[in-house]
């Protein structure tokens, strides 16, 4: 298949979890059919090697990509002004941020020159994004990858939030997001879905917005990579990651977590578990430490190397040398959607984990088992606590996460599944061309072009906020289906 794969950005460097999902499905496509990749990138990225790298990131991307185009583009670090102004340029839009602030010109010129040059065979959306870009007619079926389910997450920021105008506006922009995702999902031809819980959160809060049923990716994890033997030793790591490094004396009472610090949802779990956890913890166990490691961190999780016991790393070249220095993994998510890569690459080290059940969603996991789940604060120490403690137990549950991602769950199993389900989405055909409604959509036509426009693509108009109670609708009023929870 000649495949059409829009994202954006590009996939290097492989720091966040949807990168790495992506990356190895693509890897195992490629070697299979011809991929042609459309993203943003940073103009770092365009000129060239990035700091410590032996090839760019476009260079590098051609591993998985027969094709590799790029649209220039910068994006303010969030925390800092530019971000703020950025965002508040977008409060009118009828568009959620999150989708608005990527609509750009250039990148559509660039997918109709694409989509004029080549006769494609499918396209696959990644993540919700893109789809703003998208031209309503296409000559080939589209495929949504979704990675989350979208307004989930900011239904559970607007949850979480303390301040009455955090509420206002995280709420904002949850029912934007629910309109235009609603809107969005019923256009494709075919969905994807990383979890069978995100699946049916689908079809409640939208139901009938999608033409067949989501066809599920499960998660998987690069089990030789992520392996307890074989992890380079810290000695052989630059001089200042060495330095972060925990010493092997202090190992025993170090916890970790590994993720993009400028997720919200990241960001947001950090603070709660400093915030909340962690003082029960060294309230009994005054060694303990915790080692917060990723990618741009925020200036809110920054200020957490401050308190006693914290360290904040910034982005490391290779994470495996951390996770293994530690005693337990914690996931202690409030927000989120999708599946967690983080904990599959836990426990195909060997690590302990305690996390939160909305952390673990959509994993395959069972508690007390494979990880130990916890949602308040005092469970969620107590089960840490008891780990640190009881070493056996955690042996215990170390190797029996270890068996279940070796046995079920590496890379080259799930891509397999994945092609399968491309190769179907792509028999479909049009007469004349295939409508991003889909070639068999029973959604009139009216009905998709007011969803589209209640969602913000197209000719805009006033559009009616959608109150907590009303209901999705097929007509194009996007709204919260009652049972939503």
């Amino acid at each position: 298949m000649r495949i059409l794969w829009l994202k954006t950005d590009l996939l290097l460097p492989l720091d966040k979890g949807g990168k790495l999902r992506t990356w190895h499905l693509m890897r195992h496509l490629a070697k299979r059919h011809e991929i042609t990749y459309l993203a943003f990138a940073e103009p770092g990225q365009l000129a060239g090697p990035r700091e410590g790298a032996s090839s760019s990131d476009i260079d590098g991307m051609r591993e998985v990509a027969a094709r590799v185009e790029t649209v220039r583009r910068s994006e303010p670090a969030k925390g800092t002004w530019q971000f703020y102004s950025d965002a508040a340029m977008h409060v009118v839009d009828p568009l959620p941020y999150a989708v608005g602030k990527y609509r750009s010109t250039e990148f559509r010129q660039h997918l109709d020159a694409l989509l004029a040059e080549i006769d494609f065979d499918l396209i696959v959306c990644d993540f919700l994004f893109p789809a703003v870009n998208l031209p309503k007619r296409l000559p080939c079926p589209a495929v949504m990858f979704t990675h989350n389910v979208e307004s989930e997450i900011w239904r559970r920021h607007a949850e979480t939030k303390t301040s009455p105008l955090s509420k206002l506006l995280y709420g904002m922009q949850y029912r934007r997001m629910l309109r235009y995702e609603g809107a969005a999902l019923r256009r494709f031809d075919g969905v994807l879905a990383v979890s069978d819980a995100d699946r049916d959160t689908f079809d409640r809060i939208y139901p009938g917005a999608i033409q067949r049923p989501v066809h599920v990716v499960p998660t998987g994890v690069d089990t030789e990579y992520f392996a307890p033997e074989g992890i380079p030793n810290p000695d052989s790591q630059i001089l200042d990651i060495k330095s972060q490094i925990p010493n092997p004396e202090s190992r025993q009472a170090t916890l970790i977590f590994t993720g993009s610090m400028d997720w919200l949802p990241n960001e947001d779990a950090m603070l709660f578990f400093c915030r909340d956890v962690l003082p029960l913890i060294r309230a009994e166990e005054p060694d303990v430490t915790l080692s917060i490691v990723g990618r741009a961190p925020t200036p809110a999780v920054k200020q957490l190397a401050e308190q006693a016991g914290v360290r904040v790393t910034g982005r490391v070249d290779d994470v495996r040398p951390y996770m293994r220095d530690a005693a337990v993994y914690i996931v202690p998510l409030r927000i989120g959607g999708g599946t967690r890569l983080k904990i599959f690459e836990a426990m195909a080290l060997g690590k302990a984990v305690v996390s939160t059940t909305i952390g673990a969603e959509g994993l395959p996991v069972t508690n007390g088992e494979h990880v130990i789940l916890a949602n308040e604060p005092p469970t969620f120490a107590r089960a840490v606590l008891q780990l640190l403690r009881d070493v056996d137990h955690r042996r215990q549950l170390e190797a029996a996460a270890r068996a279940l991602v070796v046995e079920k769950y590496d890379w080259s199993a799930v891509a397999g599944e994945l092609e399968e389900a491309l190769v179907g989405y792509a028999s479909v055909h049009a007469d004349g061309g295939a409508a991003l409604s889909g070639s068999s959509s029973e959604v009139p036509r009216r009905a998709e072009g007011e969803a589209w426009q209640a969602a913000g693509v197209g000719p805009r108009r006033k559009v009616k906020e959608v109150g907590p109670h009303d209901t999705v609708k097929k007509e194009g009023a996007w709204g919260l289906d009652p049972s939503a929870s």
